[in-house]
């Protein structure tokens, strides 16, 4: 019987507009009236999903930054794991060279050197996504998620990186050029001590190499007495595999990368047509008539 389900946010739980689709709240909040442990598992920060999460009212813990962070339903920290002085440097070091445009998530919020840029890769993966999105309009979304999510504009980044009080969880970078993302993936993972990942085509996300999903959901499991065996887990692109290879049920979205689904025991629908939703009714019909 399945008691705990995980969803990523972007490509699988949230729709086109970033948003959570009417459907998909209704199904979660009949999961938790069922009982069922619910949680979402995502490589945004905290600050960043209760953005997303608070306009449709949906109350629950976190795995944040791809396992870097665990949250309590509070927002309580319950676990975190960053990236130390000299690691952060070395993984700064081969991005600046490389000239692509990344944000700094740490325990004291987001940071970056260049707001210019960061709109601008934000647009161009909505784009992609949407191309008839209206480029004025899209701009000013994408200025106002920048505005909500409190993102830190500093010259660099030596004020952070080995303060005290500051912990580095995670490097997310943005580039269209595909070569670009691939040359600089194998020069990070001769890195000790991190783990290389992707949410999507654009970009690359870089963190502790204990700081994966997978690794989040069983310490999070284990802590509340649930089985990975009756645990579900949806997901759509790389940083998800660590989480959807470990439970016993395993649900790619209809757009998942093709090895995403490979690896998963089922496939729903599109993130929008509502898969998560879908799948989420289907157990609770099956727990009814058990």
């Amino acid at each position: 019987m399945i008691k705990c389900i995980a969803t990523d946010m972007d490509g699988t739980l949230l729709n086109a507009s970033q948003e959570v689709s009417e459907e998909n709240k209704l199904a979660i909040q009949a999961a938790q009236e069922q009982g069922l442990d619910f949680l979402v598992a995502t490589g945004r920060s905290y600050h960043d999903l209760r953005y997303v999460l608070n306009k449709v009212d949906i109350r629950c813990p976190a795995i944040c930054l791809n396992g870097a962070e665990i949250r309590d339903e509070e927002g309580n920290i319950e676990f975190g794991i960053g990236l130390d002085e000299m690691t952060a440097e070395k993984v700064a070091y081969v991005l600046d060279n490389a000239d692509m445009y990344y944000e700094l998530y740490t325990s004291n919020g987001t940071y970056t050197t260049n707001y210019e840029k960061g709109i601008q890769a934000v647009m161009d993966i909505y784009l992609t996504a949407n191309p008839s999105i209206e480029v004025s309009e899209l701009r000013k979304r994408v200025e106002k998620r920048f505005e909500k999510r409190l993102i830190k504009i500093v010259n660099d980044f030596d004020g952070v990186f080995g303060v005290e009080d500051i912990t580095t969880y995670k490097f997310f970078g943005f580039s269209r050029d595909q070569s670009l993302l691939v040359n600089v993936s194998k020069r990070l993972e001769q890195i000790d001590g991190i783990t290389v990942t992707a949410s999507g085509r654009q970009n690359i996300e870089i963190t502790h190499k204990d700081a994966k999903k997978g690794n989040a959901l069983k310490r999070y499991t284990e802590k509340r007495g649930i089985s990975l065996e009756e645990t579900m887990a949806f997901g759509d692109n790389y940083n998800d595999l660590s989480m959807l290879e470990l439970v016993g049920h395993s649900v790619a979205m209809g757009n998942a990368e093709t090895e995403i689904k490979e690896s998963c025991c089922y496939v729903t629908g599109l993130n929008t047509e509502n898969g998560v939703a879908e799948v989420i009714y289907r157990v609770l019909e099956e727990m009814a008539i058990s």
